[in-house]
């Protein structure tokens, strides 16, 4: 993205930042190959390289921002790569400010000496934490000092998406349909992990940078387990195979689910189930607009399937629901697939994910349709609608596979 992005994220961050006060943000130490560049450091510097550090001061209502980078190593060159020289870190975020990891230290002790405030990030409830860790040395060495979260400015920061945000996420949604199209085209009586590689294959091809989380391909009676992982067992004909997976671009998430039917056609009553889905999810989108919160579309969802499921004899209550649909329908999004945010009513520039489901354990049928919207002055935008999702849409594409 342009570096005017992050600048704005920037800005963003001061405008809630206290007077007096300073912010340090860590892209994490490198641990071997599942380092994961932690997400408000990026979200202020555009900058993926480990153990940098951004730090951000406001005093007497002055904004100043600084970054500290490694500096050039000739082995470390051979071994992993160059580090990115302070031009192209400064081209690409717009920090002036950019200094080397070795003078952090006195610097940080400058600014602290004089602030009563530091933000640092301490999201996360692992006690192990480097952040956490390291607010404790800094607090027994500044003993005046307030320590607080910033994971209380980034929620609010990163709930409204910019314009270059959302295209990002756009990117990471068309890739996922592109998967999602490889995967049905292969379909078949194979295994979950079979199906899985194919979408592994086609978003990598069309260019994406990660997965917005670990894929769920689950058939049968594995898709009534929400967070089922293990995609290990053998898809069959006349069941159905929920899909739950995700590509990300440059960090920002897609989040789709779809359930479709291992043999190409929906049984009668596989048909019946899934579109009572498909208008509850309709339902929650006709009410997603400025104003709502995810909890009311929730309960909007739920009040329509207690309609919907006594008309075709499967509850007699409703309170009987929540024996086939316990999860939330909606979420934030953006650089994480459930993303910071504020918990308050909607507004544009929001986007949250619309993922009704039905699970029907003594059915062995599982069926979840999830997309993503946009939150607009009077309504949504939904960003996936390209992937298809009718049963007619779904059993013409699976009729033409090879």
């Amino acid at each position: 993205m342009e570096s005017c992005v992050f600048v704005n994220n920037r800005k963003k961050i001061f405008d809630l930042m206290k007077d007096n006060s300073c912010l340090v943000v860590y892209s994490q130490p490198k641990e071997d190959a599942k380092f994961d560049v932690n997400r408000n450091y990026y979200y202020l510097s555009g900058n993926f390289e480990y153990g940098n550090i951004v730090l951000l001061t406001k005093i007497d209502g002055k904004c100043n921002e600084m970054m500290f980078i490694h500096p050039y190593d000739e082995l470390k060159a051979k071994w992993v790569g160059a580090p990115l020289s302070k031009d192209v870190v400064r081209e690409g975020n717009g920090i002036l400010d950019i200094r080397y990891l070795e003078e952090y230290d006195d610097v940080l002790d400058s600014i602290l000496s004089e602030v009563p405030t530091l933000y640092i990030d301490l999201a996360s409830e692992n006690e192990l934490l480097f952040e956490v860790n390291l607010a404790k040395k800094l607090k027994e060495k500044y003993t005046h000092l307030v320590i607080l979260n910033a994971s209380s400015l980034f929620k609010t920061a990163r709930t409204v998406k910019c314009s270059q945000e959302i295209d990002e996420m756009r990117k990471a949604i068309e890739i996922t349909r592109l998967g999602i199209e490889h995967m049905l085209t292969n379909m078949g009586e194979i295994y979950e992990y079979q199906l899985e590689s194919y979408f592994d294959q086609a978003i990598k091809y069309h260019g994406a940078t990660g997965y917005a989380f670990p894929t769920i391909a689950a058939s049968g009676k594995n898709a009534c387990c929400l967070h089922y992982v293990d995609n290990n067992c053998r898809a069959l004909n006349g069941d159905l195979i929920l899909f739950d997976l995700g590509a990300s671009y440059h960090m920002y998430c897609a989040d789709i689910s779809r359930t479709f039917p291992v043999s190409g056609k929906f049984t009668e009553r596989q048909k019946q189930l899934y579109n009572i889905v498909l208008k509850g999810q309709e339902v929650a989108m006709e009410n997603t607009k400025p104003g709502i919160t995810t909890k009311e579309l929730n309960q909007i969802l739920i009040k329509y399937y207690a309609k919907a499921l006594k008309e075709i004899g499967l509850i007699k209550e409703d309170k009987e629901v929540l024996k086939y649909y316990y999860h939330g329908v909606s979420h934030h999004m953006g650089l994480e697939c459930h993303d910071l945010c504020d918990y308050t009513p909607l507004v544009p520039g929001c986007v949250i994910s619309c993922e009704p489901g039905l699970y029907i354990q003594e059915e062995g049928i599982g069926i979840r349709i999830e997309d993503d919207l946009l939150v607009t002055l009077d309504g949504c935008e939904n960003l996936s609608k390209s992937i298809l999702k009718t049963v007619e849409e779904i059993e013409e594409f699976m009729s033409k596979r090879g």
